[in-house]
């Protein structure tokens, strides 16, 4: 059965330590400012927690730690997002969304290219699934792409795509319409666009509810020409890629919901302890005390479902377990964590009263955060659906 090592706590406490002494400092500030700090993404690097889950060969770490990279990827995204949801989406994307694809289905080529850059946290990739009529419809892409005298020529636009509008933004891996399957269905692939390429235009920031020191942008694709080498994976097997990939993104999601949780249980503790009311702390208060119960449990069990999808995707890579028990665990862990994240911080909100609705304090910043938990990586509902037809339940 799984269980967290001393090596891994020993990680947790070095990216805990950087987190609180490179980014708690600023992160009202940049937040205020809706400010990226793309300094702080080599420093990141060189911690090696963008390279985590990539091999050495390719300039990443895996291999130093004695088994369970993507367990360890988990620690530092919780670790991150304990002190700001932004930072822990960064490298989530990142890794999840940017680096993942290209390992899993590129090229060796495409990797020498591309992962050495990425797993040192010289440079960011992005992940084009989400369009503006294609969200959890990920099959519905309307973006096109034409194989035209050895080159594809690509047309089409990206919503809410993380990390692509970066001064050190590389590559946007993107699905589209590349033909017909024999069903009549369309026939999607990914390409790979390096950033810079004419036609490919990153719009402006988005103006977001939360998440406001991530980078996020809406892209577009006109007459955009790359060689046909820059096709990723297996033509008409990209949206099965993709699906993929988000198995393992919705774990990590996860982690930065359990990461939102346990920030909020500690900011909750903390002022239920000093803040009085009537003469005495507002902790005596079973109001008060009850709801820091439920979160406690909240955080138990989000922390267990999470390290346990971990453990069974590392498992999973050795061999040792099935794709469809990580997957059920996975949606499970994505579906539970992020509404937990949600009431949790619904609940520190309403200890903290009107100073719950300040932005000086932490608990206002972290209540916008959580919300696109419930979105992002699929919803919600799409995570229901997953678990019930990992339960055998019919599908039409």
């Amino acid at each position: 059965m799984f269980e967290l090592t001393q090596d891994h706590e020993d990680f947790r406490r070095t990216v805990r330590d950087f987190a609180e002494g490179e980014i708690a400092p600023h992160v009202a500030r940049w937040d205020r400012e809706h400010h990226f700090p793309a300094d702080l993404i080599p420093r990141m690097g060189e911690l090696g927690l963008f390279g985590l889950v990539v091999p050495e060969e390719f300039g990443g770490h895996k291999g130093e730690h004695s088994d369970g990279e993507f367990t360890y990827l988990c620690l530092a995204i919780e670790e991150l997002g304990r002190i700001d949801q932004s930072m822990g989406i960064t490298l989530e994307a990142g890794v999840g969304l940017g680096i993942n694809p290209i390992l899993t289905f590129g090229t060796q080529e495409q990797r020498e290219r591309w992962l050495p850059d990425l797993a040192a946290g010289r440079a960011l990739a992005g992940f084009g699934l989400t369009e503006p009529d294609a969200g959890s419809d990920a099959g519905g892409t309307r973006t096109r792409a034409e194989l035209v005298d050895g080159e594809w020529v690509v047309d089409g636009a990206k919503s809410f795509i993380t990390n692509s509008g970066t001064d050190i933004t590389s590559v946007v891996t993107v699905t589209a319409r590349t033909g017909t399957r024999e069903d009549g269905k369309a026939e999607i692939s990914a390409i790979m666009i390096p950033s810079g390429t004419p036609g490919f235009d990153v719009a402006p920031p988005y103006d977001k509810l939360g998440w406001n020191i991530s980078d996020t942008h809406g892209l577009s694709f006109t007459d955009v020409h790359v060689p046909e080498a820059n096709l990723l994976g297996t033509r008409g097997k990209g949206y099965g890629q993709f699906l993929a990939t988000l198995d393992d993104g919705r774990v990590a999601i996860a982690a930065l919901a359990v990461g939102c949780i346990a920030r909020m249980l500690e900011e909750s503790v903390a002022y239920a302890r000093t803040r009085l009311t009537f003469g005495r702390p507002i902790g005596v208060n079973q109001g008060v005390s009850f709801q820091l119960a439920d979160m406690a449990v909240m955080l138990e069990n989000a922390r267990n479902l999470t390290y346990k999808a971990a453990w069974l995707k590392d498992e999973l890579d050795a061999g040792r377990r099935s794709l469809q028990e990580f997957k059920q665990a996975a949606a499970i862990a994505k579906l539970y964590t992020s509404e937990a994240a949600v009431t949790s911080t619904r609940m520190a909100t309403q200890i903290f009263g009107g100073n719950g609705f300040m932005e000086e304090y932490p608990v206002a910043r972290f209540y916008r955060d959580a919300k696109i938990l419930e979105i992002g990586e699929g919803t919600s509902e799409v995570q229901r659906m997953l678990i019930g037809r990992g339960l055998g339940l019919p599908t039409t």
